[in-house]
């Protein structure tokens, strides 16, 4: 009979610090648990502390720390003389960390928690310590976000952008295997194991940049096809219900799930019923407190679909206490890429889990956003005469002449602007268009073109 691994069992990990509230702590584990639940790891408990930082070597005070070593079965104390295990960054490093299967723990088993997830950036030296004081193995905020990306990437620029970011966390993390680092004999002798490793590291980190240039100009390439197209992006916080609202919008069956990270790769769709011109519609990858650096610049070209946008949405779970400041880190986000210029609308999404006195309130504080509940037809038919409206308002009207010699371009004109009415002359073809002025300057050139 196949033996079932079980689920992971998890610990959290939280330091409340003076300038962060109740409510804001709560909802960060809160969001933490649904991040290691996304990873596939199943959260048994929860250990809290307020804390003037989170700077301590152990990061915990020692009451806190022997607590959460009572639930780990570790030993409390960091100072263990003990040659420490391969670091969950080695494993990576290695290999070893694939995925397990996810099936249902045996409530018997009585097993202690796998891991220790704390939701904060840790250094090195404090995922040590608490790695011997607990006995089980440590990932940070960080880790956990980078893992996620890891494992949902499905496109190949994606994977290698999530592969740069994960050996960039990986590498000052990386210790000696226990029971070897002794020096190299040969090719780069008076290196240590440890010496090897990173070089090795460095080395795929090089290769990685190459491949995404190569894969990144292809991508520039196809984006520079649709310049002067309608394009909207779709942006906010992950679980915002982007996707749903990309759905509604566009009847495509783009990916949708109540998980956090759902969607990593940009998906660009048409806008249904369809228009002439056509608008694009995107759904690009959620953003997160605390999002690693490493993965912002990484992403940097799927995020540029909403610097090359010319209207951003800001989509925001209205439902959720903590939406503003999820908010102020998305556009953060986007102000890291340049993206702060494109004109944006803020779109209060998940309304139907509002009550009356809440949406009175968010109605007074923000008179211009937009309320709706993605499963809602109506809803979604207001926001699409919305965004019709934000283009027809930049749109200009313009007369072209198609010679009766380039007839054939006659798709790309009403593909590219709105045909309003059609003569013909000795001279060729008479359209009234009615489009964006950089869509009608490029058809004026190509049908001028000899």
């Amino acid at each position: 009979m196949e033996t079932k691994t079980p689920i992971p069992l998890a610990i959290l990990v939280g330091i409340q610090t003076p300038e962060v509230d109740d409510i804001a702590h709560a909802a960060s584990l809160e969001e933490l648990g649904r991040l290691v639940k996304t990873l596939g790891y199943e959260v048994v408990g929860t250990v809290s502390q307020r804390r003037e930082g989170t700077g301590a070597g152990s990061l915990l005070g020692s009451g806190k720390l022997a607590e959460l070593a009572a639930l780990t079965g570790g030993t409390g104390v960091v100072g263990s003389m003990a040659p420490p295990a391969r670091s969950k960054a080695r494993q990576r490093f290695d290999g070893a960390a694939e995925a397990p299967p996810r099936v249902e723990p045996d409530p018997d088993a009585g097993r202690k928690p796998d891991f220790v997830i704390v939701d904060h950036e840790l250094s090195p030296s404090q995922i040590r310590n608490l790695e011997r004081a607990t006995g089980a193995e440590v990932l940070d905020r960080t880790g956990v976000i980078v893992e996620i990306f890891h494992r949902h990437a499905n496109t190949r620029e994606a994977k290698l952008q999530v592969e740069m970011a994960r050996l960039k966390y990986v590498a000052p993390r990386l210790r000696e295997a226990s029971g070897g680092g002794g020096r190299q004999q040969g090719p780069g002798a008076g290196e240590t194991t440890l010496d090897l490793d990173r070089r090795k590291i460095r080395d795929r980190i090089s290769e990685l940049k190459e491949q995404l240039e190569a894969v990144q100009r292809d991508a520039d390439n196809r984006r520079s096809v649709r310049r002067d197209q309608l394009r909207v992006a779709l942006v906010g916080y992950t679980n915002a219900g982007k996707s749903s609202l990309m759905r509604a919008l566009t009847g495509s069956q783009v990916l949708v799930e109540d998980k956090l990270f759902a969607t990593l790769d940009t998906t660009v769709r048409t806008l249904q019923p369809e228009t002439r011109p056509r608008v694009l519609v995107s759904d690009t990858v959620g953003f997160i407190k605390q999002l690693p650096h490493d993965l912002v610049a990484s992403f940097r070209s799927t995020l540029a679909e909403a610097l090359e946008a010319s209207l951003l949405l800001f989509v925001v779970d209205a439902s959720d206490p903590t939406w503003e400041a999820q908010l102020e880190v998305s556009r953060s986000v986007l102000r890291e890429i340049g993206a702060d210029a494109v004109p944006s609308r803020l779109v209060l999404n998940k309304m139907d889990r509002v009550d009356a006195v809440r949406r009175a309130v968010l109605a007074e504080k923000h008179p211009d956003a937009i309320m709706l509940s993605a499963h809602a037809p109506e809803d979604v038919r207001a926001l699409r005469d919305t965004i019709i409206a934000f283009f027809e308002a930049a749109m200009v009207e313009d007369v072209l002449v198609l010679p009766y010699a380039k007839q054939g371009l006659i798709g790309e004109v009403y593909d590219s602007a709105r045909v309003l009415s059609e003569e013909y002359d000795e001279t060729g073809r008479v359209l009234k268009v009615r489009g964006l002025p950089g869509a009608i300057t490029r058809l004026r050139r190509s049908l001028a073109a000899p």
